[in-house]
């Protein structure tokens, strides 16, 4: 039988290539994640670290992501994947989010839901 996980992200899903902002790094101009970004995915690892797998995934799954946006404005889908990628890495459960691992995001689409923003991530 397949492994299969389940997260729940709640809050506005947020991206980072349109959430950065630019700062003085020892007088280079460095690109950083915007504060809103930081505190999202600092919330979102806080919300699905406890769950994650013993060691990290590092076998090819699928992961679903099914974005709930609080509004009907056009999203990049794209950009919103890559920061759950990243999220998922950097929380631990996978192991990196190249194709060798993240195969497929089959079946990931943006929704809306005004009243529970969220995004909820299956992987398989």
């Amino acid at each position: 039988m397949a492994t299969y996980y389940h997260y729940t992200i709640e809050g506005r899903p947020i991206t980072k290539k349109n959430s950065q902002r630019i700062v003085n790094n020892g007088g280079r101009p460095t690109i950083i994640q915007s504060k809103q970004y930081k505190a999202y995915e600092k919330t979102a690892i806080l919300q699905i670290r406890k769950d994650r797998p013993k060691t990290p995934i590092d076998y090819p799954v699928e992961v679903t992501c099914l974005y709930y946006m609080p509004t009907r404005r056009r999203v990049d889908m794209l950009n919103l994947l890559a920061a759950t990628h990243d999220i998922l890495v950097k929380a631990e459960i996978l192991k990196d989010d190249n194709s060798d691992i993240v195969c497929s995001v089959d079946g990931s689409r943006v929704l809306y839901d005004k009243i529970r923003p969220r995004v909820e991530i299956m992987i398989r």
